[in-house]
């Protein structure tokens, strides 16, 4: 397992951006907002939207455990419902 983590910004509420790129499958990660940010973010699929997703407010955060690593890192997303959003993010990926 490699362990991965970094911070995704939403520079314009209403355009979904992906976290990584990689195909690495995913086994747990924990998504959180970052404190001070205004609005909400949504953490999700592609099809993820600044009113439709997980919704995190400011100091939330998710924790999925999607073991044996039946997801690709490449299909999480996030969108936010204010410019500038950041989402904090932390991963155990498989080799």
């Amino acid at each position: 397992m490699r362990f991965d983590a970094g911070t995704t910004d939403v520079p314009s509420a209403g355009t979904a951006v992906q976290l990584s790129n990689t195909a690495d499958r995913v086994v747990w990660i924990r998504v959180s907002a970052r404190t001070g940010i205004s609005g909400s973010v949504y953490f999700g699929r592609s099809d993820v939207s600044s009113s439709n997703g997980f919704e995190l407010s400011a100091n939330d955060h998710l924790e999925i455990d999607l073991r044996p690593g039946s997801e690709a890192f490449s299909a999480f997303y996030v969108d936010a419902s204010t410019n500038g959003n950041d989402l904090d993010w932390a991963v155990l990926l498989e080799h």
